[in-house]
């Protein structure tokens, strides 16, 4: 497997780098992006956070706007920042929430989606392997976190690898895609009519399911965010969450929106809450 440095950035100390490489799971191309904390101690462990972006993200998004390279380098944390579909000569559709941009972080059952739309295997199999290729001294311990559709990434990739994953966080998820405009567009195409298969990749029926482990969940939801009442309304999620009695902590904070201005006003705290697991 051939990977290719694209671009490199020194920042508090550690290193941005974008990297490119063939995907086999995904028959494209892709990009993703690398935080590296510059150690303090030789030899030292690096635990590990995944950022999953949003509805026509790429790994850009955080790499640039998300304010987190600070937090990482003081609490001592690599970060890994991938895109969020295939990309270049796949299916794709005219609308801009499906197809590019738009993967979801499932893997698709229908035409013409299931032959490269697999973005759960590339990013738990193939990408997790390469990543851990390029961070020296990782902890094995990792956390998950998102934003939006990113945010329903990491709600059900955490809770589908539960021993996995110390932590889940995300920003404005989509935690009942089943019962959401983005979600059922999003899951017709790719999963089917038969919403039965649907719950595999639904937040709120993966929290439902018994485990002897439940990883703490933080969630921040702006009150200001226009997709919340239509797209983003948690009720489903926590009323499941608090039958399972998994720890979820809610917040809703006054005035905030959807944008990347919420994301870098939260991140410093979303990234002590999985320090806390990630370090013990």
């Amino acid at each position: 497997m051939e990977l290719q440095k694209i671009e490199t950035h020194r920042s508090f100390g550690g290193q941005q780098t974008k990297y490119r490489h063939l995907s086999e799971t995904l028959h494209c191309e892709m990009t993703f992006s690398v935080y590296l904390p510059e150690t303090t101690v030789e030899n030292q462990e690096i635990p590990l956070i995944w950022w999953l972006a949003g509805l026509t993200s790429t790994d850009d998004n955080f790499s640039i706007k998300g304010g987190f390279q600070r937090y990482a380098a003081e609490q001592q944390i690599a970060f890994v920042m991938p895109d969020t579909s295939p990309r270049g000569d796949v299916a794709d559709s005219e609308d801009w929430d499906l197809g590019q941009g738009a993967g979801f972080y499932l893997n698709a059952t229908q035409e013409p989606w299931k032959k490269d739309f697999q973005m759960y295997d590339y990013l738990t199999k193939e990408l997790t392997e390469i990543i851990y290729s390029l961070i020296p001294n990782l902890s094995g311990k990792e956390s998950i976190m998102g934003h939006s559709m990113g945010g329903h990434g990491s709600l059900v990739i955490g809770l589908k690898n539960l021993a996995r994953f110390a932590s889940i966080s995300a920003f404005a998820p989509i935690s009942n895609p089943s019962n959401v405009p983005w979600g059922q567009k999003a899951f017709t195409a790719y999963l089917g009519a038969d919403q039965a298969t649907w719950s595999e990749w639904d937040a709120t029926e993966l929290i439902k399911k018994e485990t002897t482990s439940q990883p703490p969940i933080l969630i921040t939801q702006g009150t200001a965010d226009p997709f919340y009442e239509v797209q983003l309304n948690e009720e489903a999620f926590l009323t499941a969450a608090e039958s399972a009695k998994h720890e979820v902590f809610y917040q809703k904070e006054e005035g905030y929106d959807h944008s990347y201005f919420t994301i870098a006003t939260f991140v410093e705290q979303h990234i002590a809450f999985h320090a806390t697991y990630l370090k013990q």
